[in-house]
This record gives structure tokens, C-alpha cells and sequence, in this order.
């Protein structure tokens, strides 16, 4: 730097004010050359707010299930032989238990009406088998009351099985006192889980 050039600096910097703010000053050298440090320009990076689920993750649609008039049909049958279960259930379990505590000194009302009542709750639950079946597949893809008809229809063939039990013992639960037991006991423990089963539509509907 020349002595021309220092005695010019000097006099500007004590000619300014005191709080007055530095103003950065840039001299050439003898080479024309700016010295000083130099700025890089800076980059902004702008960040979107959108959210990244809305992009990509595809909304599902809900599927419409179509059911046949036969469904309709057999809902109709299967409701109507259901409300006809408790009555022969309840003949059924009182005149059985008249053959059981009695044997054959019981009424003869018991040994006339346990066989029609236990051979009506047969057919009854054979029906409703087959009704709640073919309709429980039919609409397996409806997602709505999934869980409560499975639960059902679990329930009333479990008790059907038993049915069909207790009925294949019923000759020999005559002449034998443990297999009457048995025969009552497997008789309680399916209407129990028919009635249940009943229930759990009944409720839920």
C-alpha cells in the first residue's frame, strides 16, 4: 500500500462517527487485484409440507357385496325354525328327564313326547344347518357382522354334532344307567350352545 493510500484511510475512519457501522473496505493492490475474502453464494433448498402418505398410499374403496334373493330366503326359513327351537328344547328336557329320575314307572306323556320333541330338534337343527351354511358362504366377502356370524354358526354346529350324538346312544341309554347320563348331560350341553348361538343373532341384529 502507498503512503498516499494510508493517509486517505486515516482520515476517513476518524472522520466517521463512533457508532456508526463498519463499512468494509476494499483496496488494489498495485496489480488492479481486489483483496479481501470473497462470498460463495449460498444455495436454498425449499421443503415441501405435503404429505408423503397422501402420494403413497392408495385409499381403498369400499366393496359393494351382492346377496341372491335365495339368501333372503333362506334367512327367512332359518329365523323362523330358530324361534321354534326353545319350545322343543324345553319338551325335550322335561320329559327326557322324567325317562332318567322315573325310568319305567314314568308318565305315560313323558315316553310319548321326549321322542317327537328330540326327533323334531333333529330336524330342526339338520335344517338350520344347511340354511346357515349356504348362507354364510354366500357372504363370506362381506366384512360386516364377520366375526359374530362365524361365532354363530361355530356354536350351532358344535351343538348339532352333540345332537347327533346323544341320538345315536338314545337305544342303549334304555337299558344302561351311565349311558343315560351321558346321554342327558351331551343332550344340556348342546341346547346350551344352541341357545347361545341363538343369542349372539338375535343381540346383534
Amino acid at each position: 500500500m502507498s503512503l498516499v493510500s494510508a493517509m486517505i484511510l486515516a482520515t476517513v475512519l476518524a472522520a466517521g462517527p463512533a457508532d456508526s457501522p463498519s463499512i468494509p473496505i476494499t483496496l488494489a493492490d498495485s496489480t488492479g487485484a481486489v483483496a479481501g475474502p470473497r462470498s460463495a453464494p449460498v444455495a436454498l433448498t425449499m421443503v415441501s409440507s405435503r404429505r408423503l402418505d397422501q402420494d403413497t398410499v392408495p385409499r381403498r374403496r369400499a366393496r359393494a357385496v351382492t346377496y341372491s334373493d335365495g339368501y333372503a330366503k333362506r334367512v327367512a326359513v332359518h329365523k323362523a325354525l330358530s324361534w321354534a327351537m326353545l319350545p322343543l328344547f324345553a319338551a325335550s328336557y322335561v320329559s327326557g328327564n322324567q325317562l332318567l329320575d322315573k325310568g319305567s314307572d314314568a308318565p305315560d306323556w313323558a315316553e310319548t313326547v321326549h321322542p317327537i320333541a328330540a326327533t323334531g330338534s333333529a330336524v330342526l337343527c339338520g335344517a338350520n344347518a344347511v340354511t346357515g351354511t349356504w348362507n354364510l358362504w354366500e357372504g363370506r366377502k362381506d366384512p360386516n357382522g364377520r366375526t359374530r356370524r362365524v361365532l354363530h354358526s361355530v356354536l350351532f354346529l358344535a351343538a348339532s354334532g352333540g345332537f347327533a350324538y346323544a341320538g345315536s346312544i338314545a337305544d342303549d341309554a334304555e337299558e344302561n344307567g351311565a349311558i343315560r347320563e351321558r346321554h342327558r348331560n351331551v343332550a344340556i350341553a348342546s341346547m346350551s350352545a344352541s341357545t347361545a348361538s341363538w343369542l349372539i343373532m338375535l343381540i346383534g341384529n
